[in-house]
């Protein structure tokens, strides 16, 4: 299961910076508004100690980390939802991702141009979301003015989902995003729509050396204006990151982050909080020819897991055996964790946890 996040922001917040770090590609990173035209699309992997060790007990062939899909999508401006810039592309590309890192610039350069003339994190992400609610709102009235004609009609699934929509509506009009929409048990109804705002966000604070780690007025003003959001706010410094992204051998890395204080890069806190965002969560596959991470979804039973494997896998499933990860790694195998009674023979209704080190038993 491949998790698709875009990075969004304004023009100049450092997102291209931001992704040739997370990715270690090369995406132009220039002063200019619109350096990203076309999205750059880069496949990084989601770091992880227990899949470090594992590898270390076990030994493997094969070692196969799970990964998360970044995409660096055009910079937007005022007026994206009308075609205005790239907006209609900009837009095109946000949906069809599963989350957005939204970037927003939390430092100040004079020599870095801001396609408003100043630095105003709060103002810029409003910006943002304004556009991306003016879209969701044209979306969903070109679909409720089909319902309404059979809704009239007496067709009570139409009657009970333009009640929905309308509600939506009005929320949205409130300048508040879909994803804070109570829509209790119906959210199927919501999902063919696709909405921008509905997707979950994770906020990237991007600030100068000065500002890292403990922020500064830009942060500041920032966190108190997303506090309602309950969303996760990460400060990093884009610029530290591709200083890092740059350094040839693992030892240089590990010798900058300690002379800067830092237990690991930046750039570690967004993949996780990325992988994080969809409520997901991972389990391990361990054997001699491949120790594996797979990604599944919070409430995923036995057989969904197996399936992810492959489809074999969970339409005859029969079992699971599974070690969780922290005894695996106290009884050093496999083995040991059977010997010492910390294998347990799980059936369909069991729901995997992260960290649990599975082996399925199947028909074909």
């Amino acid at each position: 299961m491949a998790l698709k996040c875009g990075i969004v922001g304004l023009p100049n917040v450092g997102k291209s910076t931001l992704f040739n770090a997370l990715t270690s590609a090369k995406a132009l990173a220039a002063n200019y508004p619109f350096a990203t035209k076309e999205p750059n699309i880069g496949v990084i992997t989601v770091p992880d100690t227990r899949l470090d060790k594992l590898a270390e007990l076990v030994n493997p062939q094969k070692v196969q980390p799970t990964t998360v899909d970044i995409v660096d999508i055009a910079g937007l401006i005022k007026g994206a939802s009308k075609g205005e810039g790239l907006g209609n592309q900009f837009l095109g590309n946000i949906r069809e991702t599963d989350a957005i890192i939204h970037v927003v610039r939390c430092f100040d350069d004079d020599n870095v141009v801001h396609v408003d003339g100043s630095v105003d994190p709060v103002r810029d992400k409003m910006i943002i979301d304004t556009e991306l609610i003016f879209k969701d709102i044209e979306t969903i009235e070109k679909r409720v003015e089909k319902l309404r004609r059979t809704a009239k009609s007496g067709n009570k699934e139409h009657v009970k989902i333009v009640e929905i929509y309308d509600g939506l509506l009005a929320h949205l009009n409130q300048e508040k995003p879909a994803r804070s929409f109570d829509i209790g048990d119906e959210k199927a109804i919501l999902d063919d729509l696709y909405l921008l705002t509905a997707k979950p966000v994770l906020y990237v604070c991007n600030v100068d050396e000065d500002g890292f780690p403990d922020g500064n007025k830009h942060t500041k003003a920032f966190r108190e204006s997303v506090a309602a959001e309950k969303a996760e706010v990460l400060l990093v410094s884009a610029q530290i990151e591709a200083e890092i992204a740059e350094l040839d051998t693992a030892e240089e890395r590990q010798e900058f982050l300690e002379d800067m204080g830092l237990p690991e890069p930046g750039v570690n806190r967004v993949i996780r909080a990325s992988y994080n965002l969809l409520k997901l969560l991972t389990y391990f596959t361990a054997g001699e020819k491949e120790v594996r991470a797979w990604t599944i979804t919070e409430g995923t039973k036995a057989p969904g897991a197996a399936g992810v494997i492959h489809t074999d896998f969970e339409h005859g499933f029969i079992r699971a055996e599974v070690i969780h990860y922290d005894n695996f790694v106290e009884f050093g195998s496999e083995s040991g964790a059977r010997d010492n009674g910390k294998l347990s023979v799980e059936g369909k209704e069991y729901v995997v946890e992260d960290g649990d080190v599975m082996h399925f038993r199947f028909n074909v």
